[in-house]
Parts: structure tokens; sequence; C-alpha cells
């Protein structure tokens, strides 16, 4: 068995989160049913996102999130693609997953434009942030795991994810 590195903050985790800790990260790949198929709405969120075309861009990242959610079985979640990433103090928001609350839908929202030069996001760094919030999806949902982490597993399943979804290099 691999031995995976613990960021540090899990031993600020409680005993039943660093079980849940170790669950996520345990998990390394995601396999998509029929992943192939979904190459053109990738390919299509590319060319929305070089246009800088926000409205197009939402549109394809959703047809995307649709398909997946089918594939995997799990709630339906609203992708909102939104202009500038919102300037921190340590940093920019590239992505944000928000569980269903109140009656409020499960969302996903994305950012397609840096928050300091204004420039649209570069095209694998952009899916790689729609997948990552898929992945939290994945981890309450599919996993059934009561809170999310950023584990070492996580990230490969993020990977493994984005693997399947761009075309093979030639």
């Amino acid at each position: 068995m691999q031995s995976h590195v613990r960021f540090s903050y899990y031993s600020r985790l409680s005993p039943r989160q660093q079980g849940v800790y170790r669950a996520s990260d345990a998990v390394e790949v995601v396999h998509i049913p029929e992943g192939a198929p979904l190459q053109p709405i990738v390919a299509n969120i590319a060319a929305a996102l070089a246009a800088g075309d926000q409205a197009r861009t939402q549109a394809e990242c959703q047809a995307l999130i649709d398909a997946l959610v089918r594939r995997f079985n799990v709630p339906h979640i609203e992708v909102t693609v939104l202009a500038r990433r919102p300037l921190l103090r340590d940093g920019d928001l590239h992505g944000l997953y928000e569980a269903e609350e109140h009656g409020r839908p499960i969302r996903i929202s994305v950012w397609m434009r840096t928050a300091q030069r204004r420039q649209v996001v570069a095209f694998r760094t952009f899916l790689r942030t729609l997948l990552h919030e898929f992945c939290h999806h994945l981890d309450y949902e599919l996993f059934k795991l009561p809170e999310t982490f950023h584990t070492e597993g996580f990230y490969k399943r993020e990977s493994s994810l984005l693997t399947q979804l761009l075309p093979p290099k030639s």
C-alpha cells in the first residue's frame, strides 16, 4: 500500500475528521463512464473561454457538469461562470463549491478572468478548477463523505478526471 503525505492541517482535525480525511485520501482515481464522448464539450469550453465569451463558457461548463452528473448518478449542480476572480488578502479565488442549503441549489462558481490583470484564465487551469469543485460534489454525493478535504487522494482524483476529459497528446 502506498503511503500518502498528510497535509499540515491534518493534526488539527478531530479524530472523526481524520478518519474522513484518510477515507478521502485512499481514493485516487475516478473513472468516468463513457468519458471520451465528453471531449467535444471540453473543446467547446476551450473555444468559448479563448473567445472571452462568458455566457457561452457558462453554457458549455453546465453541459459538461450535467453530463458528469448523469454519468455518476449524483444530484444536479448549477454552474455559474463569473467574470473576474475576487481578490482576497491571501490571493485570489479560483472556484467555489456550495452545497445545498435552505432550499438553495448545489452550485459551482468559477471565474474566467484573473483578479489582477483581468486576463482570461488558461484553459487547463480553468478546466482543472471546474473539476476540482466537481470533486467536492463527488466526495459528498458519490463517496458519501460527511466532509470534503483537500487530500493527496482528492488532487489525484481531480487529475484523473482531467486526464480522461482531455484528448490524448499526439
